[in-house]
């Protein structure tokens, strides 16, 4: 017989915060462009010149792309998808069969051996052609089994199922409950030890292509006990297993055709060949795993920026009002610059982030993330300022327009397919804290133990030497540097120069850092309590990042005779922008309301402005705010389906 399973852990903030940090990549082994930048110094030479990927990388991935091309013009409905809500499986047959469900998986194991760089191509192609269909490759390969085995599989493992997921299995990711979040510290779902074998209970959320999915990847805590030393560990789980149950297909505003369901176990035994890893790292893995997954969500906010980009410009040239085109009225054109320039920079971001990841030579994890952060926010935008640009035929759907006779536009359904890259895969305040706590691991690893409570004095003291002798080397760096000289970054001065926008970056890099430093020293513990604050810096290091990716890519593109002289415009008027934008953020770090936001908060929740609420009427339904979650057998149809 099996123990029964765990109860739900109740644990403290601080608990909670001790099982997050437990699972980060404690060490830096290499060097970090984004990390370097946080501390003040921009180190131009760990970007510039621009990675690119080998002949043989681009030999094959442009080969694929231009398969790939053909089957989403001829193959793929985007509006059907969005009309019936389900991708048809003959669709996902063809995808199958094109080899899609491989593309970075390694060709020894059936898979097409794509780069990052290329995977995110095919991966903006096709969320092109259906921003559905693009999520099911995602979640797939990007957090599904694929990307975890690569990392922590063992070669068993990788035999065994890498070659499934390279053709006819798809995959998909658990690890998100109805009671938890970001905070896994909570994690109800258990895996008990039984002979040879794991035993999972638990109900698992939002488990994207869990409704399809031959192959699971399980999220589950392991009780400690004799010869198990327990925790978070995740498992390959055939989907199929005695005792899981898909009980609901959950619908969103956007994304209709993706199969995101509810999925109950209930005594579903697991072998112990299928754990991932050892016990307890299962949350290190989730997390490594999303260091490079995060950067198939910048690719489909690319896609987004290049189609509102070229429906701005036909529609606004077509389109007159008060005798000329709408796009030169300057508030039309103003929105159509902003979706330009910043769709340069979007990609310009993503690819530079990508192919450092395919050469490996630096840690990219703050890298991923500010891409997923940046992009998620800034595509939405480009999104709503298109909706705005189309007017009232932005609002309407695409297949109200046809029936009245104009072209099938799906403006309002980008604008709601969007909108959840804010949420998934780290909501943009879960991102702030998780770059805001990497940004500030340096300070943390030297004068951490100051602002510990729990640490003695005799700790503390040693902290502070180690501090002292730290930030006696550091903060005089910050004073000056080569962004205050005029001849710097000249290699950047064409017909446009962009040696401005960099010396810009490398000066307020360092008033980045030392707006941190004055900070920790200001509220040392409370820090982690100002989210606000930290909210902002990560922000303005987003925007130092994209101005820096835009520079060397405009110049990337100059040096091959790719659209030199246009790649300078846009990342010109992209720095121009974003400098607006980081002035803005610099002084709202000082200059804010979060204090007497707090006091709202506290009044809100008190029931202190009630009376603001009367004279409505609340169209909710009935029900608990999360659903019961207790262990034991299904009470709803399995709605799981496979696809053949």
């Amino acid at each position: 017989m099996s123990a029964p399973p765990l109860k739900k852990p109740v644990v403290t903030e601080r608990e909670a915060r001790q099982v997050a940090e437990a699972a980060r990549e404690q060490d830096w082994r290499k060097p970090s462009f984004a990390k370097e930048l946080f501390l003040g110094r921009f180190r131009l030479d760990l970007i510039h010149p621009h990675p690119v990927p080998t002949g043989e990388a681009v030999r094959r991935g442009e080969q694929f792309l231009a398969k790939l091309h053909e089957f989403c013009e001829t193959r793929i409905d985007g509006a059907l998808i969005e009309r019936e809500a389900r991708i048809p499986d003959e669709v996902v047959r063809g995808l199958k069969e094109l080899g899609a469900l491989g593309m970075k998986i390694d060709p020894k194991y059936g898979g097409l051996g794509l780069t990052q760089v290329y995977y995110n191509k095919a991966l903006a192609l096709v969320g092109s052609a259906s921003p559905a269909v693009g999520v099911l490759l995602s979640a797939h390969q990007s957090i599904g089994v694929p990307q975890p085995l690569k990392l922590f599989g063992t070669d068993e493992q990788k035999q065994r199922f890498l070659p499934r997921c390279a053709r006819t299995d798809i995959s998909a990711f658990l690890l998100t409950e109805p009671d938890v979040g970001s905070d896994p510290a909570r994690l109800a779902t258990s895996a008990v030890p039984d002979g040879d074998d794991y035993v999972l209970d638990g109900v698992k959320l939002w488990t994207t292509n869990g409704v399809v999915a031959d192959l699971l990847v399980v999220m589950a805590r392991v009780p400690k006990s004799e010869g198990h030393k327990g925790g978070i560990t995740a498992f390959v789980v055939e989907a199929d297993s005695p005792g899981i149950t898909v009980e609901n297909r959950n619908a969103f505003m956007g994304l209709r055709g993706i199969e995101n369901g509810v999925t109950r176990f209930h005594q579903v035994r697991v072998p112990a060949a299928n754990r991932v890893g050892p016990e307890g790292a299962g949350l290190k893995i989730a997390l490594t795993t999303l260091n490079t997954g995060r950067l198939s969500l910048p690719a489909s906010c690319v896609a987004a920026g290049k189609w509102s980009l070229k429906i701005a410009r036909e529609w606004s040239a077509a389109r007159e009002q008060w005798g000329k085109p709408v796009a030169h009225h300057e508030a039309v054109g103003a929105k159509i610059s902003f979706i330009a320039a910043t769709t340069f920079a979007l990609e310009a971001v993503l690819d530079l982030s990508s192919q450092m990841a395919d050469e490996d030579r630096n840690d990219i994890r703050i890298e991923g993330a500010l891409a997923k952060l940046f992009a998620s926010e800034m595509g939405w935008r480009m999104a709503d300022e298109l909706v705005q640009i189309r007017g009232g035929r932005g609002f309407e759907t695409a297949d109200s327009l046809a029936a009245r006779g104009e072209r099938a536009v799906p403006a309002e359904q980008v604008l709601r397919d969007l909108r959840i890259n804010r949420i998934f895969e780290g909501s943009t305040e879960i991102m702030h804290l998780l770059i805001a706590r990497e940004a500030v691991d340096a300070h943390l690893s030297v004068a951490g133990d100051l602002i510990d409570p729990d640490k003695s004095l005799q700790d503390k003291a040693r902290a502070g030497a180690n501090a002292g002798v730290f930030y006696a080397k550091w903060l005089p760096k910050l004073v000056a540097g080569p962004g205050q000289l005029p001849n710097s970054f000249t290699e950047f001065k064409h017909e446009v120069d962009l040696s401005p926008h960099l010396r810009y970056v490398e000066r307020h890099a360092r008033k980045l850092a030392r707006s941190t430093f004055y900070a920790m020293s200001r509220w040392q513990g409370r820090m982690e309590t100002k989210q606000g604050f930290l909210g902002r810096i990560v922000d303005i290091g987003a925007e130092l990042f994209a101005m820096s990716a835009a520079c060397v890519r405009a110049e990337l593109l100059r040096s091959r005779g790719e659209h030199g002289r246009e790649a300078y415009q846009l990342a010109d008027v992209f720095c121009r922008q974003s400098r607006i934008r980081v002035e803005e953020l610099f002084t709202r770090l000082w200059s804010n309301t979060d204090d007497l936001d707090h006091k709202v908060v506290k009044g809100v929740l008190a029931g202190t402005y009630e009376w603001l609420e009367q004279g409505i009427v609340d169209p909710s339904g009935e029900g608990p705010w999360i659903a019961d979650t207790t262990p034991g057998p299904s009470e709803h149809e399995n709605v799981r389906r496979a696809i053949g």
